[in-house]
């Protein structure tokens, strides 16, 4: 411990404060450069996303006060590649609320979009990650179908944002070239054209993997297995929020076959999981898919590494007890990359574990054992590489600081702190 007397008191103090500043600094610079070129792992700090590991991300979470950027969780792992055969309703999987709406999609020609963002990446970023579950809002819009984030039943030219086909173009490229992949659609349906949505989805070549209604379970039974899906290629499921279209088009009338929680702030709320009143009631049994919807009404990017954190877990407890133990099979989120570390991407692995083998999490599941035999497996501080693809690099948390920036910027003030230090007590 260092001790100041005397007549050098004060050249003594500015001694003492410039070592502590320089064991900060030095601090700093091991973790900024402890690690690197795709090396750091979960929760270890990062200045770039090329930092991290293979599927992970670097990134802050300001809504916790964390802005030191770490090596943050960006892509699912697959359950089917853990644990295959199972019915489909078995399983849970990751979707993104209005997928389409993108933070960085390009404006239309001459126009501002005024609306709500909800996604930081495109549709097939979305899908190379693990998403397989996509919230698609189609209207009537200049004489074709539009994803459009409207109110009111109608798209305009500052709520659209491209025609539909291009989006379902992606999905049919990633079916394509991952045939043991099985993608869900669900559509807040506003299109009115006669057969629009028969025509929107053979032109874009996606006919060809359509799971048929006349297969799907009405009174709550189990699905197809994963396998059969695959084997017969009924690898996409359609779902629509209008109900004429099952008898006119053949596409399933969503609440037929799926109950589902409030979305909005109702869904947030905790500890209540309230059914949408176009659903059943949760605890009915009478259906054997359940949506979970976790999403504020009014997303806003900076708060949701928080939301989609802890409190995201929270809600798959109490949603899975409304639901009279029954396991969500897709989770709903807004801007699904950001969270304080695992993210959605752990929940929805304790979710599988529990659901597939009855371990604590989908990555101590092993195939063939009884259920509850699971790997010994610590904590994990790696995100789990899987068949997914890996996130692409391109997003970095729109909004915020870039990461990086940030060591520098820490450098700068402790550099400040310094001067004014040694100033105030020399």
């Amino acid at each position: 411990m260092l001790v100041c007397r005397g007549a050098h008191q004060s050249r003594c103090k500015a001694s003492a404060i410039a070592h502590i500043i320089l064991v900060l600094l030095s601090t700093t610079f091991y973790n900024s450069s402890a690690c690197s070129n795709g090396n750091c792992q979960l929760l270890e700090s990062c200045s770039a996303v090329t930092d991290c590991a293979a599927g992970l991300y670097c990134g802050t979470c300001p809504a916790e006060l964390k802005l030191q950027p770490v090596c943050i969780r960006g892509q699912a792992t697959i359950p089917t590649s853990i644990i295959g055969g199972l019915p489909f309703n078995k399983y849970s999987w990751l979707v993104t609320h209005n997928a389409f709406s993108n933070a960085n999609a390009p404006q239309l020609p001459g126009v501002q979009r005024i609306t709500f963002y909800n996604q930081e990446d495109t549709v097939a970023n979305q899908l190379r990650n693990g998403v397989r579950g996509l919230m698609l809002d189609m209207y009537d819009f200049e004489n074709d179908i539009w994803l459009c984030h409207s109110f009111g039943g109608h798209c305009y030219n500052f709520t659209a944002f491209e025609p539909a086909i291009n989006t379902l173009r992606e999905v049919e490229a990633f079916l394509t070239q991952n045939p043991s992949e099985i993608v869900t659609i669900i559509i807040e349906d506003y299109v009115h054209t006669p057969k629009g949505l028969t025509m929107l989805f053979t032109n874009a070549g996606l006919d060809k993997y359509w799971f048929p209604v006349s297969k799907m379970p009405k009174k709550g039974e189990d699905w197809p297995t994963v396998n059969d899906m695959v084997q017969q290629d009924h690898r996409l499921l359609v779902f629509t929020s209008d109900a004429s279209k099952e008898a006119a088009e053949g596409v399933a009338y969503q609440w037929r076959y799926m109950l589902e929680n409030e979305p909005g702030d109702p869904g947030v709320q905790q500890g209540s999981c309230p059914n949408r009143k176009e659903s059943k009631k949760l605890n009915s049994q009478s259906a054997s898919l359940f949506l979970m919807n976790y999403f504020p009404t009014y997303p806003v990017q900076a708060e949701a590494c928080k939301g989609n954190s802890a409190p995201l877990a929270n809600m798959v407890g109490t949603c899975y007890k409304a639901a009279g133990n029954l396991m969500p099979n897709f989770v709903a989120v807004n801007f699904y990359m950001r969270s304080d570390g695992g993210g959605v991407f752990d929940t929805l692995d304790r979710m599988n574990g529990q659901t597939l083998c009855g371990c604590t999490t989908v990555v101590a599941c092993q195939a063939g054992a009884p259920f509850g035999v699971c790997k010994n497996i610590a904590t994990p501080t790696a995100s789990p590489v899987t068949a997914a693809g890996s996130f692409s690099g391109s997003v970095q948390l729109t909004g915020l600081a870039s990461a990086a920036h940030y060591p520098n910027t820490l450098l700068l003030c402790f550099l400040h702190l310094s001067l004014v230090l040694l100033l105030r007590y020399a």
